[in-house]
C-alpha cells in the first residue's frame, strides 16, 4: 500500500484524506490536529473509525478540509477515514457500518425563499 485517497462530505464540509503507513501522525491543512481541532470532542470524532478498528498508531494521516464549520469539517474527515478502513479491509465494515460512520448524512441548510424571511420563516401578517 502506498497513499490511499478517501473523500468523505457533511453539509457543505469536503474532506480529502491520504493514509499512508506511518507512526499515527495526523495532519489537518498543514497542521497538528490537536491544533487545528481544539476541543476533545472533535478529535474524539476524527479518531473514532481509528480507534474502533484498531489502527490508531499504524497511519500518517494528511487531510485537505474546506467549506462548512468545525463540526461539519470533523464529521467530513470521520466519513473519509471509514471509508478508507473498509478499503483496506472488509471486516472492518462489519465494525464500523452498526455505528453510522459509514453513512452520509445528506442533511443540509434549505436554501431561502423569496417573498419570505428565511427558508421557512415568513413576514409578519397583516390583517388591516
Amino acid at each position: 500500500m502506498e497513499v490511499m485517497h478517501k473523500i468523505g462530505r457533511r453539509k457543505t464540509a469536503v474532506a480529502r484524506v491520504y493514509l499512508a503507513k506511518g507512526k499515527g501522525k495526523i495532519t489537518v491543512n498543514k497542521k497538528d490536529m490537536a491544533v487545528y481541532f481544539p476541543t476533545a470532542t472533535l478529535q474524539y470524532k476524527v479518531n473514532q473509525p481509528l480507534t474502533m478498528t484498531n489502527n490508531d498508531g499504524n497511519f500518517d494521516i494528511t487531510v485537505n478540509v474546506f467549506g462548512g464549520g468545525i463540526t461539519g469539517q470533523a464529521e467530513a474527515i470521520r466519513l473519509a477515514l471509514s471509508r478508507a478502513m473498509c478499503e483496506l479491509d472488509a471486516e472492518n465494515r462489519l465494525i464500523l457500518k452498526p455505528e453510522g460512520l459509514l453513512t452520509r448524512d445528506p442533511r443540509m441548510v434549505e436554501r431561502k425563499k423569496f417573498g419570505q424571511k428565511k427558508a421557512r420563516k415568513k413576514f409578519q401578517f397583516s390583517k388591516r
